[in-house]
């Protein structure tokens, strides 16, 4: 069995869909053992997104990401971070297959109403950015 972090971003938050986007991984076949309900702040944000500390788009994103609650899921199953990227579709929502997370949500590329892991090296690390090994169920 494969982990990967689904994080469900603030703009979905902001509009209540964190019920639907939940449905859909489940749906998909992938089993959430674990999930919380936070509030990042700034610094929090960056930490979690240092990779991209050189881009130019670092800053917003982060102050997008510390803007309102998010949800960060824990999600198990055979495959799973291609399962849960396939599931959310393209970064740009315009480029994203139809019944994917960001074509049905998404409001632009930034506020695309969620992130997962890229790798397992990714989720490995991600992971427990936001999960103790005692908060994982599975």
């Amino acid at each position: 069995m494969e982990r990967t972090l689904a994080l469900i971003k603030p703009d979905a938050v902001e509009r209540g869909l964190q019920g639907e986007i939940m449905a859909m991984i489940q749906t998909a076949g992938l089993r959430i053992i674990a999930m919380k309900m936070l509030h990042l702040s700034k610094a929090q944000a960056e930490a979690f997104y240092a990779v991209h500390q050189a881009r130019p788009f670092f800053a917003s994103l982060t102050t997008y990401m510390s803007s309102g609650p998010i949800v960060a899921l824990c999600l198990e199953g055979e495959n799973a971070i291609q399962r849960y990227r396939d599931l959310m579709g393209a970064t740009n929502k315009d480029q994203a297959a139809e019944g994917t997370i960001r074509k049905k949500y998404a409001l632009d590329i930034e506020r695309n109403s969620c992130h997962g892991s890229d790798s397992p090296e990714t989720a490995a690390v991600e992971i427990p950015f936001f999960f103790s090994a005692l908060e994982l169920v599975g």
